[in-house]
Formats: C-alpha cells, structure tokens, sequence
C-alpha cells in the first residue's frame, strides 16, 4: 500500500499547486483576520506554502495547540470527504478530469 502523501506528491494536482495553478496567493477572510488558501496535510506530507501540517519534535504548549486543532480540522474534512461518498458512490474510484472542469 502506498501512503496518501506518496501518491499526492506524484499527482497532477501537486505539480498544479506547485507552479501556482491552484490558489494563487489567493486568501479567504475569516471573522475580521484574512487567511491564505490551504491544503491540511497530516505529517508524512511535505511542508509547502500551501500545504498546513502539524509541528514536529519537541513542542511548546503553543504548537502542541496548534497540532490539536489542525487535527480537529482534518477530522471535520475527512467526515465531510465520507458523508460526501456515501452519497455520490462515483467519488469512490478514480476520475480523468481536466484542471478546466474541477
């Protein structure tokens, strides 16, 4: 089995992120504070500008918070991404869509 993070940085879509296709400095406002568009990632992602993963190693209480509401977060998104197939099956295999139709 290969892990998400292999098979995401092998995908079109990571080389489309990468050369500025997908969220060109493009951010979202939140309350009264602008955030920038991202992807959450867990740790065996890489680090990218547009790609928030959890800290690592020996942390502070600061980021030991941080890693626990970006765990929240993902916890939300992969409910979501479940509920989403459960309700449309063809979301279970692969689709060949172009970049122009997502």
């Amino acid at each position: 089995k290969v892990h998400d993070a292999r098979v995401f940085r092998n995908s079109g879509l990571f080389r489309w992120l990468q050369e500025g296709i997908y969220f060109p400095d493009q951010k979202i406002t939140i309350g009264d504070v602008e955030m920038p568009i991202v992807i959450l990632g867990d740790p065996a992602y890489p680090l990218m500008p547009w790609l928030m993963k959890p800290y690592t190693g020996a942390l502070d209480s600061s980021k030991e918070l941080f890693n626990y509401r970006l765990s929240k977060c993902r916890m939300v998104v992969e409910c979501a991404f479940g509920h989403l197939k459960g309700r449309w099956r063809s979301l279970l295999t692969r689709s060949d869509l172009s970049k122009t139709n997502i």
